[in-house]
């Protein structure tokens, strides 16, 4: 039998507090979805002045990087760099950068998406925000 290691709330609570106070710092308004391995989100927070489609979409780069086990911006630059097709695979959605995977010993635990601001920026929050967890 496999074991596998989860997030606890207490460590999405710590992705989202330095995922926020990156963007704070920044003076960017965004979304900060954070999912399981599973892409069922576990957090979801809205800074003030966030476009509300933000919330949707950073939810979806964050589900997409999870069940994916990479960083969303692969998938747009396949796209970008002519394999349109990608865009009919099943299940997948928020296929822009600013979904990053929380990867550990191997294994994905789940991931971050942000959405608000110009795509590197969204992964730079992102990324801001797992480096919390110290892996």
């Amino acid at each position: 039998m496999y074991s596998k290691q989860i997030l606890t709330l207490d460590e999405v609570k710590a992705v989202v507090a330095a995922a926020e106070a990156e963007a704070k710092r920044n003076g960017w308004a965004v979304t900060i979805a954070v999912v399981d391995d599973g892409g069922h989100l576990l957090s979801l927070q809205r800074l003030d002045n966030a476009a509300p489609i933000s919330a949707s979409i950073a939810a979806a780069k964050a589900r997409t990087a999870a069940l994916a086990r990479r960083e969303t911006k692969f998938h747009e630059d396949m796209i970008n760099n002519g394999r349109f097709a990608f865009v009919t695979a099943p299940d997948v959605e928020g296929l822009l950068e600013g979904g990053v995977p929380i990867l550990h010993e191997g294994a994905c635990l789940g991931a971050v998406g942000v959405s608000g601001v110009k795509a590197s920026e969204d992964a730079q929050v992102a990324k801001a925000g797992i480096a919390a967890l110290g892996l």
